[in-house]
């Protein structure tokens, strides 16, 4: 292609971009011209690529700078997510409040009945202690255990406590002062000791805690159970009165009921007093001393 006709075809490219349109609005009916416009196609580029701009900058601002990005899906505010990290803390502070008042019920429901559930025996254990032969067990010390032992042995020889050690295992306020006519015996379920007291005598909070049942069952009459906290709860039955009422604090020596023979199972005026610990009865006489 020779020069002369690459300048006649740049000559009509610039022509046609450069020749100018003329854009008319009429009225229909009188065929009034309204409004007018003279265009050429190089204008009408410029202002193409002029609206697309303004639009995409346009629609950037409006997802970067306004609250309407939150209606975008995989875009969220700050705040959104601030309120969504206080929600899960919340949720798992709830969780773990629940679960801990699930284990108080679940505590409470064994004291008022008595039932306690066997736990499930793991047969694999039981096959693997049957297969250990006693006969080749070692039961021999180890040099570092009669090291041990003998350290052990050195420090208490001279330890000031020793011979107090046995009188320290008294370490709760007895609810009631008399004599025990049934003790402690969980192979009949009798999960409590049954003090003999006389009627109207004060029944007294073995520890400070909180009361969590105040009320009247059929077989236990008048009964108090206290929460004192560290899987600690004590339990009052076969009262006359009772004088403190669900929620209220209690200090270790207060009185929080009167003594009587309230409920079926009541033979007399006594104490039918239980203490549980981690969901489990303990034998009382093991802590408190009620002469």
């Amino acid at each position: 292609m020779s020069k002369s006709q690459k300048k006649t075809k740049k000559g009509r490219l610039k022509q046609r971009l450069l020749h100018k349109y003329r854009l008319v609005i009429l009225n229909e009916e009188t065929f009034e011209e309204r409004l007018s416009f003279k265009l050429t196609k190089l204008n009408l580029f410029v202002l193409t690529g002029l609206s697309a701009i303004l639009l995409i900058a346009g629609t950037t601002v409006l997802i970067a700078f306004t609250p309407l990005r939150e209606y975008i899906p995989g875009y969220s505010s700050t705040q959104l997510k601030r309120q969504a990290s206080e929600l899960v803390v919340k949720t798992d502070s709830l969780q773990a409040v629940l679960n801990s008042n699930s284990l108080l019920l679940n505590s409470v429901r064994k004291v008022l009945t008595g039932d306690l559930e066997i736990a499930m025996i793991n047969r694999d254990s039981i096959f693997n202690a049957i297969a250990k032969d006693p006969e080749n067990i070692d039961f021999s010390p180890s040099s570092q255990d009669s090291l041990l032992r003998d350290l052990v042995a050195t420090e208490e020889k001279y330890n000031v406590f020793e011979n107090s050690r046995s009188k320290i295992t008294k370490v709760l306020f007895p609810p009631a002062v008399g004599s025990i006519s049934e003790g402690y015996d969980p192979k009949n379920k009798h999960y409590a000791v049954d003090i003999i007291v006389p009627d109207n005598a004060p029944v007294k909070s073995i520890a400070d805690g909180t009361v969590i049942f105040s009320g009247w069952t059929p077989e236990t009459g008048n009964t108090l159970i206290i929460d004192h906290g560290n899987g600690i709860i004590s339990a009052y039955k076969h009262n006359k009165v009772l004088n403190k009422e669900i929620g209220d604090m209690v200090k270790s020596g207060e009185v929080v009921a009167l003594a009587g023979s309230s409920g079926e199972l009541s033979t007399g005026p006594h104490l039918h007093f239980e203490l549980w610990m981690n969901g489990f009865p303990v034998n009382p006489l093991n802590f408190i001393d009620f002469k």
